[in-house]
């Protein structure tokens, strides 16, 4: 592995701690193996340190408005998609991910370096915004960090954070609808930007079927669409898109698991990211702090190792004829097999004993049928009166909210091994999920169904699937109810 960039300075290292494991992320997504990954992620952040220091150095205090610039995450993953470019003019594309290649060599890539007016409205948008409200628009929609965490990254106070965020949305709206009207279009996509103004203010409004038509087949306006719309859970792939470019998507998805790695959202029994360190401010809070540096590389090999699940993060260069982007299963680890039940004659009203696993103390109930929603029922005297037993448990995480959204994940612990899950409930308070990771979403009504992706069907006995979303709301925003897994009820707590 190569050599990690060394700060010079305290400066450099907090904006180490701050974006290296992003920059490491996207230039996994960006390179052909992980030692490639490395020489792109190490080259990459030289040059945007070198870059966000110069930007600084530029602006003058009591000078006026400051020279437009991205902040820093955006700039350090700039920065790569730079490298990348630049690794593709000197010969050494063959480093790249192909299909980066292709991007780099379409009209696409060249939108982000061209003329101002002609780069993707997000881009400019973001880097026509003061910097501390472009970082928490940031933080908070692609980097996937709770508030109270964003709260404490920059300063704020964590009891108006949530306000503030919904400002910087609307903020950032002002600027994109800015940014579309300054846009060159021909007459026909002029004659839609008022429409399409007045539309995606509303979150209710649907759009006339000429205008949807219309976004059917012009990108340009589709992308000022998606910028011009705060809600409905939109705005993260719109930011990732427009600024990152090529793999924005695919990074967006990696930095919302790394998010739930750093700072245990997710987790049943994580730490609280909202509750801080009781203690800050100790000696040992101090020596900490000054293993910034360290704990840093640590994170960022974590967080960024369980990111990749999704995609199959890139293995070593000389492993090219193995499919490195797909997670497969551990073809040594058996899965048990079920075995036809036999139980013992008794009446049906008594309920069966518990049995102790091999090697353990713990006494677990006789497992049923996968997908079966009640124990099999032996006929005998007397009505039947023991209830089935639970072999899941539900725990449902509400992230963070605003006011007219709010993000969630969902774990299930299941006591029978799996080779194909859905999980479903349902909403309270007519919530409709927008965007959801590690699973596909169906809603019908109040009653939502999560389905297995293609990378984790797959789970152990006693172990557990998480899955999170990004979903839409109206006033009150109470937990949902209703939990099951293959249609069999599973315990909520």
């Amino acid at each position: 592995m190569p050599d990690l960039p060394t700060p010079k300075d305290a400066t450099e290292t907090a904006l180490f701690s701050e974006g290296w494991d992003a920059v490491l992320s996207y230039a996994d997504l960006c390179t052909s193996g992980s030692l490639t990954a490395h020489h792109l992620a190490t080259e990459a952040f030289t040059l945007g340190m070198r870059e966000v220091r110069a930007a600084a150095r530029t602006h003058v205090r009591g000078a006026g408005r400051r020279t437009a610039r991205l902040p820093t995450i955006p700039a350090l993953l700039t920065a790569v998609r730079d490298t990348a470019a630049g690794w593709e003019a000197d010969g050494q594309g063959h480093r790249l991910d192909p299909d980066l290649r292709l991007w780099l060599n379409s009209a696409q890539a060249a939108r982000f370096s061209g003329p101002p007016l002609e780069r993707p409205i997000a881009l400019r948008a973001l880097r026509d915004m003061q910097e501390a409200d472009a970082s928490l628009l940031w933080l908070a929609e692609v980097e996937a960090l709770p508030l109270p965490a964003v709260a404490r990254r920059l300063g704020l106070d964590p009891a108006t954070v949530a306000d503030e965020l919904g400002q910087v949305r609307t903020l950032f709206r002002d600027r994109c609808h800015r940014a579309h009207l300054d846009t060159p279009m021909d007459a026909r996509c002029r004659s839609y930007a008022r429409l399409l103004d007045a539309v995606t203010r509303s979150p209710a409004a649907d759009a006339p079927d000429d205008l949807s038509r219309h976004l059917a087949t012009c990108v340009r306006c589709a992308e000022a669409a998606a910028c011009l719309r705060p809600h409905g859970g939109g705005l993260p792939a719109a930011l990732a898109g427009g600024v990152v470019g090529w793999g924005g998507l695919a990074y967006l998805e990696r930095r919302r698991r790394a998010a739930e790695v750093r700072l245990g959202a997710g987790r049943p029994g994580g730490p609280d990211p909202a509750g801080g360190d009781p203690r800050e401010g100790t000696g040992r809070s101090r020596v900490l702090r000054g293993g910034l540096l360290a704990a840093a590389v640590l994170l960022s090999a974590l967080a960024l190792g369980v990111s990749m699940m999704p995609f199959g993060g890139s293995g070593d260069d000389t492993a090219a004829a193995s499919d490195d982007r797909q997670p497969v299963a551990d073809p040594s680890v058996s899965r048990p097999t079920t075995r036809p039940a036999s139980p013992p004659p008794a009446p049906a009203a008594t309920p069966s004993a518990p049995r102790t696993t091999a090697g353990s103390h713990r006494t677990e109930p006789d497992p049923e049928p996968q997908g079966a929603s009640s124990a099999t029922y032996r006929p005998g005297p007397g009505p039947r009166t023991s209830a089935p037993d639970v072999t899941c448990r539900v725990a449902y995480q509400l992230v963070n909210q605003w006011p007219d959204g709010f993000q969630a994940t969902v774990t299930v612990t299941t006591d029978n091994a799996l080779t194909d899950w859905r999980v479903a409930w349902s909403f309270r308070d007519g919530q409709q999920v927008g965007q959801m990771w590690d699973a596909t979403a169906r809603q019908d009504g109040s009653r939502v169904t999560a389905t297995a992706a293609d990378y984790n069907r797959t789970v152990a006995a006693h172990g557990s699937l998480s899955f999170g979303f990004i979903g839409s709301r109206q006033d009150a925003n109470r937990s949902p109810h209703g939990f099951t897994l293959n249609g069999a009820a599973c315990a909520s707590g």
